[in-house]
């Protein structure tokens, strides 16, 4: 037992290190950057928490408590607006694009010996002379019912694994982007296979006097199931793996980086100028990274169009092209397709960045009141010191 005057004595002691508590003060505003739409930290559009630490004594607020489902709501929005918007963006892509993918391919596979086209704008006027603006557009279909389940796919897949590695760097953004190219091979292969050979069909005859061969993406791939079962529809799916997985890595990389560097923010007022520069430049660095294989994967799938078949795997395709052609066969076709890569992928992504961005307002302030409460909640313990 302590004394009256030893109690007197420690008394003081006591008060002068028994801590007072502390709070920090957090303001959060509202951030709808379209750098961040893909953003691992939050399922929909970013509301970035900006943190200010202010040393100021006061009492613990009273801290409401989040609703335990109000994750799983917005991570089935999120989802649900991923997939129309990818549905969306796959429209549009399809549309602007198909007409110089038919011009890139028939350049890709035309014979050496006997060339029909001399360039990339010589090949849009054949065409057109010969098979109508239409000739432009044959295969479409088969892109048009792919690419948005393809979309859907890449998207998803590339948001939900980067949700899974859990920080937003550039090369997280490329394992994402990779991960989701080589998932979505499995309708990727199939689909071009049915396209390559429905822009192959008529080359260079008149829109009265040629023979079809297929009526359209589904005959074609059940015609080729027929002869020569599921390995004749999956042709050019090793091609098609190496083309797509490191390209879609660079795809969402450059992207990245590109936004982060020009500054995308909503109160920019050219915001969607650069967004459209992002998503085209983002779109020709993928294809220069794997042209080269594009070509190969061409050439394999449209082999045996006219019932002759040339090659026998990818190294034979590969050695008898380098033996007529020289490496410069590894370039046909790529005028068109940086022409096609530009106004594709910037429809594309600013039509994905977009739609979530008018469309996830809502669930981006729950996402900010959650994160609000939450370092509130750890901020407010009193000090242990």
């Amino acid at each position: 037992m302590l004394t009256g005057n030893a109690r007197k004595q420690l008394m003081p002691r006591l008060l002068k290190k028994t801590p007072r508590p502390s709070v920090r003060v957090v303001t959060v505003r509202q951030c709808r950057s379209p750098r961040y739409l893909l953003c691992p930290r939050t399922p929909s559009i970013c509301r970035r928490a900006l943190i200010t630490s202010i040393g100021v004594p006061t009492a613990q607020p009273d801290i409401p408590a989040t609703p335990p489902d109000s994750s799983t709501t917005v991570h089935s929005d999120t989802s649900r607006h991923d997939h129309i918007s990818s549905k969306l963006s796959g429209a549009a892509g399809v549309l602007v694009g198909h007409p110089f993918d038919t011009v890139k391919v028939r350049l890709q596979v035309q014979s050496v010996d006997k060339p029909l086209y001399r360039g990339t704008f010589h090949c849009f006027q054949s065409i057109i002379r010969q098979e109508s603006v239409l000739g432009l557009y044959k295969g479409i279909g088969s892109p048009m019912m792919g690419l948005t389940f393809i979309n859907a796919i890449v998207f998803g897949v590339q948001g939900n694994a980067m949700r899974r590695l859990g920080e937003d760097t550039p090369l997280n953004q490329f394992l994402a982007g990779a991960a989701a190219g080589s998932i979505q091979c499995v309708i990727c292969c199939p689909m071009e296979l049915a396209k390559t050979r429905m822009q192959m069909q008529g080359t260079g005859e008149k829109k009265s006097s040629s023979r079809k061969v297929y009526k359209n993406s589904l005959d074609c791939l059940a015609r080729i199931y027929q002869r020569e079962g599921l390995r004749g529809v999956n042709r050019g799916m090793v091609t098609t793996l190496i083309r797509e997985t490191p390209g879609f890595g660079v795809y969402f990389l450059a992207y990245d980086l590109l936004t982060r560097s020009l500054g995308c923010e909503p109160d920019d007022p050219y915001m969607i100028p650069k967004l459209l520069f992002a998503g085209g430049m983002s779109g020709i660095a993928s294809w220069l990274s794997t042209y080269p294989v594009d070509v190969i994967k061409s050439r394999l799938q449209a082999d045996g169009v006219g019932g002759k078949y040339q090659y026998s795997s990818i190294m034979d395709c590969t050695r008898k092209s380098i033996q007529r052609e020289g490496f410069r066969v590894f370039t046909r076709g790529l005028t068109s397709t940086l022409l096609r890569a530009f106004p594709v992928n910037a429809a594309t992504f600013a039509t994905v960045t977009l739609f979530l961005l008018y469309v996830r307002p809502d669930e981006g302030s729950k996402d900010c009141e959650a994160a609000h409460h939450a370092t509130l909640q750890q901020q407010a313990q009193p000090s242990s010191l």
